[in-house]
């Protein structure tokens, strides 16, 4: 069971590291954070940018702690999160299957990251060779539960992050340029 952990940490972490340098870098045909950019804020993920390079940094630096097993419930938890993500605001409309761009390799992801966050990463780990390797009943169902969180967390702040459409009452101007609207005549502004 320790070597399908490690080969399964290798190939999930290892693929995760890849994608978060295609966001961060451009490698293996990534767009880079440019193009990742333009994705986060076709996403209404405000700032672009902040997005991108946390989206990016969670990918790359959580793939290559999942390789190490190192952190691995929370480590989960945060790859869990970044798959949450992707479902809501890029493959959920798309129906389950991956053929027409839907969500059924993410949701692989998480049930595979939230059974090592309960299994644990293996003998074959940083956390092992620490004393620190957990795992036992409930670190799954945690790792699920705290993925979603920020996961609502990020797509809320990515809202509430988006640039106002709307002028602010103090650089507003009404149609003769005065930056105070013409109030008279209206009786609930008249006292």
């Amino acid at each position: 069971m320790s070597v399908a952990k490690l080969a399964a940490r290798g190939l999930i972490g290892g693929l995760m590291f890849g994608h978060g340098m295609q966001k961060l870098q451009g490698w293996f045909g990534g767009p880079g954070l440019e193009g990742t950019d333009g994705m986060m804020q076709a996403l209404n993920m405000h700032p672009p940018r902040r997005n991108s390079v946390v989206a990016g940094a969670v990918e790359a630096g959580g793939g290559a702690a999942l390789v190490l097993g190192l952190g691995t419930p929370l480590v989960s938890s945060a790859l869990i999160g970044q798959m949450i993500v992707a479902i809501r605001k890029v493959h959920l409309p798309n129906g389950p299957w991956a053929a027409n761009g839907g969500w059924e390799y993410n949701a692989v992801l998480i049930a595979a990251l939230a059974l090592l966050a309960e299994q644990g990463p293996g003998p074959i780990s940083l956390d092992a060779a620490m004393g620190m390797e957990k795992k036992g009943v409930g670190w799954g169902l945690g790792a699920v539960a705290l993925g979603a969180a920020a996961s609502v967390a990020a797509v809320e702040l990515g809202r509430r992050s988006a640039p106002s459409t709307e002028p602010t009452s103090a650089t507003s101007q009404d149609a003769t340029g005065s930056p105070f609207p013409d109030t008279a005549g209206d009786p609930a502004t008249n006292e």
